[in-house]
């Protein structure tokens, strides 16, 4: 819950005041720009950290050599972001043609320094959720938003106001015409102010790069960039392709239109986040035990039953969530009980994948992920001309329904866990006929929709009780 701080109020804050601001000042294509970039975000971020995050994790567990670690992966994210953002800048002209932005390379070098701070603050946010200091994380977290909230708010409502009849000074510095631009400056703000507040866990490190050790850590990490590669890819590729594969204008319109209803599907991800960031160092830690994979199963359990009433929260009071994105983004609303289901989906796949982290197995990580992105790629590159971002929706639960299938099959001789998966399809086709139900039925009013659709909830809470107690004492009666 502590942890859900640090990722659920940022997101809220960030799509309840963001997003709901960016869909009502700025035109799809506008806001298309915002989308794509942040799509491309997602997928550097994952190389610029390449798995040092979990290989943090996965080392650290020696506890003589605590600092010895922290410091190796500290430096090693602080050489490979500079270089990073220096490369950006030498070779910023044939970047912006490749990304389509040549008229905006201000765009870019903006860009590129928000990834290079975000990328090296990774290790020493691990280090707190390592260290179990999830308040610590989650105020800085929260701090962060807060802070781009302020900025943005002055650069894009009070700015041009100020340029008006403020000094001078200003208006040699401020543009009014900047608009997109100002998303980014904001950013940058809010992630250097970040960085600031990371320093007493940076610079009170004693400064080693243990060569031998940061190979053994990088051959552990690298499978999982690829893996955590193409799961960005999963996650962010439908944008970068809509543009390109509808055309650049209308392109843009439709990736603007497809973010805003995407970020409500996200709201489920922000669920499955909060867990991961604490699950993870659980789960290794848990480890040792010898109850571990009885531990897991029961956690997957419930997580499927958790995340399933969020999954009925966002979509059967989607009258009033659709509020937060603006009036001409809301066709896309269509999108969201598909997107929310393949978070969902997504977050099965994260429970199970431990198999492969425990055994120093990434290598199915790679493996896995590939045969998912593939699968997205075809899907969007093939059906997009036809059903637009419908079939972007569709890739994501085709991929990680996918991929939790081949995880399945991999674990069975590496490291077998019982989680009686079939026990939880009633589940899935109760959730899924509500929603449905709720799309179909025309309730007349929005009195009767928050009526009916809360029943179904409270249906859905006593089903999974009943069932649960069902189940209980058919075990109880086997034992004896």
């Amino acid at each position: 819950m502590i942890y859900g701080l640090g990722t659920i109020v940022p997101r809220f804050l960030n799509y309840g005041i963001l997003t709901f601001f960016y869909t009502r000042i700025f035109q799809k294509g506008e806001y298309g720009i915002i989308t794509e970039l942040y799509a491309w975000m997602v997928l550097l971020l994952v190389i610029l950290t390449y798995g040092m995050e979990t290989g943090f994790f996965r080392f650290a567990q020696d506890r003589k050599n605590y600092e010895k670690v922290y410091s190796t992966a500290l430096f090693s994210l602080f050489i490979t972001s500079t270089t990073f953002l220096i490369l950006v800048n030498i070779f910023i002209h044939p970047i912006s043609v490749a990304l389509k932005y040549e008229n905006n390379t201000d765009y870019i070098r903006l860009f590129a320094a928000i990834i290079a701070i975000d990328a090296f603050c990774a290790i020493p946010f691990a280090r707190l959720r390592n260290d179990n200091k999830p308040l610590v994380f989650s105020i800085i977290k929260i701090l962060n938003v807060i802070v781009t909230i302020i900025a943005v708010i002055f650069l894009l409502v009070i700015g041009p106001k100020f340029y008006i009849n403020g000094p001078v000074w200003f208006r040699n510095v401020y543009d009014p015409e900047y608009g997109v631009g100002y998303v980014l400056v904001s950013n940058l703000i809010g992630s250097t102010f970040t960085l600031l507040l990371l320093l007493p866990y940076i610079i009170r490190t004693k400064p080693i790069f243990d060569i031998t050790l940061w190979k053994r850590m990088l051959t552990y990490s690298f499978p999982l960039l690829i893996a955590g590669l193409s799961g960005s890819i999963n996650d962010a590729i439908d944008k970068i392709l809509l543009r390109r594969l509808i055309g650049n204008d209308t392109g843009l319109e439709m990736v603007g239109e497809y973010g805003a209803g995407y970020k409500i599907a996200v709201l489920m991800a922000l669920f499955i986040q909060m867990f991961r960031f604490a699950a993870e160092p659980f789960f290794f830690e848990r480890a040792k035990f010898e109850n571990a994979k009885e531990t897991y199963a029961f956690v997957m359990k419930y997580f499927v039953i958790t995340m399933l009433l969020v999954y009925l929260g966002i979509n059967l009071y989607i009258s009033g969530i659709q509020y937060i994105i603006g009036e001409s983004f809301r066709d896309a609303i269509i999108i969201v009980p598909i997107v929310s289901m393949g978070y969902l989906l997504y977050g099965i796949y994260i429970n199970h994948s431990i198999w492969y982290k425990l055994n120093d197995l990434t290598k199915y990580g790679i493996y896995i992920t590939l045969i998912g992105t593939l699968i997205t790629i075809l899907i969007n590159v093939l059906l997009i001309p036809v059903y637009g971002y419908m079939a972007s929706a569709w890739a994501h639960v085709a991929s990680y329904g996918v991929m939790i299938i081949m995880s399945f099959i991999f674990a069975r001789n590496h490291f077998r866990i019982n989680y009686n998966m079939k026990s939880l399809i009633p589940y899935f086709i109760l959730a899924i006929g509500m929603v449905v139900f709720s799309r179909v039925f025309r309730y007349g009013s929005l009195f009767t929709e928050l009526i009916i659709n809360t029943f179904f909830i409270l249906i859905f809470i006593i089903f999974a009780q009943f069932k649960d107690q069902t189940i209980s004492i058919f075990l109880k009666k086997e034992m004896k």
